[in-house]
């Protein structure tokens, strides 16, 4: 793959470095020349001196031609910038964004962001989700992937649907659901009502997934 990590402080050079071992092209973009010495002596990749919602600094990077966009930087709004230009303006398949404060989850998961929340094992998780290839993976069970995403009914025409249905229709399990204005959250009933924007946790046979993500919100 060609991924781009943007942001070099710990969990950056962690997951830059996991990512070269690993065969990868990689690109590190850090607006702080000092902070590439955290790199381990096996990173292979391309440091790249800039801010990294910068379009000149991104495309510098190879950001048209690459896979994965990892905004790792230590500020929620630069790493909201950075995945939103990487998404919206360049057309980055897979962009993850590294969070800080959990008050703005449930906002992040509106917007369809990938994200990571926390502080312990960030870089770890990120490279399970990014070798994992799709939103929302939160965890791997043999042939199946447990999933939390915003729902999109877009397609439906009443932007609703019954959970047996989605159930029985895609082969998935809904194990749980937060309406979007967080009014409830409940383990559904076959006979439950999700609405389009509502958050949910499902697990979903692998092989299934590229059928099943019309539902996922990008």
């Amino acid at each position: 793959m060609n991924i781009i990590v943007v942001g070099c402080g710990r969990v950056g050079s962690q997951l830059a470095t996991l990512f070269s071992e690993s065969q990868n092209t990689v690109t590190v973009i850090d607006s702080s020349p000092r902070s590439f010495n955290s790199l381990g002596s096996g990173f292979e990749g391309r440091t790249i001196v800039g801010v990294g919602f910068d379009e000149d600094v991104l495309v510098a990077a190879g950001v048209e031609e690459c896979d994965v966009l990892a905004a790792v930087t230590n500020q929620d709004n630069s790493n909201l910038m950075i995945s939103e230009v990487g998404r919206k303006l360049f057309g980055v398949p897979h962009v993850l964004t590294r969070l800080y404060n959990p008050d703005r989850e449930s906002a992040y998961m509106q917007l369809g962001l990938d994200y990571v929340c926390g502080t312990t094992l960030v870089a770890e998780e990120m490279y399970s989700k990014i070798v994992a290839a799709h939103s929302g993976h939160i965890d791997t069970f043999g042939d199946y992937e447990v999933l939390r995403f915003a729902l999109n009914l877009e397609s439906l025409e009443k932007n609703t649907v019954v959970v047996g249905e989605l159930e029985r229709e895609h082969e998935i399990r809904i194990i749980a659901f937060e309406r979007k204005d967080h009014s409830a959250s409940s383990i559904p009933a076959k006979d439950s009502v999700l609405y389009h924007g509502d958050i949910v946790l499902a697990c979903v046979r692998k092989n299934l997934l590229e059928h099943f993500s019309r539902y996922i919100s990008a």
